[in-house]
C-alpha cells in the first residue's frame, strides 16, 4: 500500500507514535468491556500538540456501544474544534492480558476517520499493532477505506 510504514518492533516507532501508543495503552484502563472482554485505548495528538485519549464503551445492548477510536475523535473535536488532528494510534488487549492484540479501527471508525479528514482537509495517519506483530502506520483514513462514501456523494 503507497504510503504505509511498517516497524518490526515498538522500540523503531518514532517518537510521536511511541508516545501516542502509550497513552493509548493507558487509555484502555479506563475501558468498559464487561461483555467482550476487548479493551480498547486510542490516543490522538493535535496540530498543537495536544493529545486526547478515549477508550471503548460497552452497553448490554451492543448496538449502543461506542468504540474507543470515535470516543476519542468525538472528545478531541468537541474539546478543541478548531484545532486539525495529526495522528491517532489504536491499541487492544484481552482482560488480565498485558500484552497487545493485532487491531484495526472497525468499518464505522473509519468512516468517521475518513469524515474527520475531510472536514480538516487534512490527512491522519493511523498507528496500529498488525496481525504479524508489526506496527504500521497508514497515510490517512482514506488509505484504510477505499471508495468510500463522502460528503462529496451527497452533492
Amino acid at each position: 500500500m503507497k504510503g504505509l510504514e511498517t516497524f518490526a518492533s515498538i522500540e523503531h516507532l518514532d517518537s510521536e507514535s511511541k508516545y501516542l501508543v502509550h497513552k493509548a495503552k493507558e487509555a484502555t484502563n479506563h475501558a468498559y468491556a464487561p461483555y467482550s472482554k476487548f479493551f480498547v485505548g486510542a490516543a490522538l495528538i493535535l496540530a498543537d500538540d495536544t493529545v486526547v485519549t478515549g477508550s471503548n464503551q460497552e452497553n448490554a445492548s451492543y448496538s449502543l456501544c461506542m468504540c474507543a477510536e470515535r470516543a476519542t475523535l468525538f472528545a478531541a473535536s468537541s474539546t478543541n474544534p478548531d484545532k486539525k488532528i495529526n495522528k491517532i494510534a489504536v491499541v487492544a488487549h484481552r482482560k488480565n492480558h498485558k500484552e497487545l492484540l493485532p487491531t484495526a479501527p472497525c468499518g464505522a471508525c473509519r468512516q468517521v476517520l475518513l469524515e474527520y479528514e475531510v472536514r480538516q482537509g487534512k490527512d491522519i495517519a493511523i498507528v496500529v499493532l498488525g496481525a504479524e506483530s508489526e506496527w504500521l502506520i497508514f497515510p490517512s483514513a482514506a488509505s484504510l477505506l477505499p471508495l468510500a462514501f463522502s460528503p462529496a456523494n451527497l452533492r
